[in-house]
């Protein structure tokens, strides 16, 4: 078995933030967990059938890079934000949580869905969102924003990480208008899919980075790693249909 090589994020964060994201590779899982190279996946999601000795086993590994266990949540597509230090243990229905306390592991869980971690610059606050496309339509990175902000944040900046990319996320048009009709700038994220009426390509990236603009977010980093077109690093929903769950998760040292 290989151990865990999680992405270390490229971005200016102060040196009291710790952060990584996860691959598919690493763990203990078997197909279709797996890390789609005859060797043990590294799934992390409890939901998604596979053996649960499988996932404790997978968690333990990831624990080895972390403070804390993680404060793991329940993800609904909703826009619920919670504070990480305030679960003891509790999965709530949840899409984002935020942490002022040092060694308090914020958490999400994605597999195409965009994870999306966040700081302030004086690192005294950070979070974590999953930003699938009804979650940013709906507000969850401006939730986010907000609640970082009620614990004392200051400016901050963000690192967008593994997603289906603009070159796999064909959408039709309840996904279109629910970006373009409340803000018709969107409309350079979608390219029309020619002879399809009512489909498009759709750059989740580029959502994100508008939707965290107009909160006050412009130092936005990550943004180029398509869970679907690297089979051999990535877990993707959308490509493989039953299929793992990778982790992006952050935390104040």
């Amino acid at each position: 078995m290989a151990s865990p090589e999680p992405i270390r994020p490229q971005w200016n964060a102060p040196a009291s933030v710790g952060s990584l994201s996860t691959t598919r590779c690493g763990g203990v899982s078997t197909v279709p967990y797996d890390d789609g190279k005859a060797g043990g996946g590294l799934n992390l999601g409890t939901h998604v059938g596979d053996r649960p000795k499988a996932v404790d086993r997978n968690r333990a590994l990831l624990r080895t890079f972390l403070p804390s266990d993680p404060a793991w949540l329940s993800q609904v597509h909703g826009t619920t934000v919670v504070d990480a230090a305030s679960l003891h243990g509790v999965v709530p229905n949840a899409d984002a949580c935020i942490s002022s306390t040092p060694g308090v592991v914020c958490v999400i869980q994605t597999a195409d869905c965009l994870p999306v971690l966040l700081c302030d610059l004086d690192g005294r606050v950070v979070g974590a969102a999953h930003a699938g496309w009804r979650g940013l339509a709906n507000g969850i990175l401006e939730k986010t924003v907000a609640r970082m902000g009620d614990a004392g944040a200051g400016s901050l900046m963000a690192w967008l990480g593994p997603a289906i990319g603009p070159n796999a996320f064909e959408v039709g048009q309840d996904v279109f208008d629910a970006f373009v009709v409340p803000d018709p700038e969107t409309t350079a994220a979608f390219r029309a899919i020619e002879g399809r009426a009512g489909k498009y390509l759709a750059d989740i990236y580029a959502l994100a980075r508008r939707r965290l603009a107009n909160a006050g977010v412009s130092e936005v980093f990550g943004g180029d790693l398509c869970t679907v077109s690297d089979p051999a690093r990535f877990y993707s929903y959308r490509r493989d249909g039953v299929t793992g769950r990778m982790v992006s998760l952050i935390w104040l040292k």
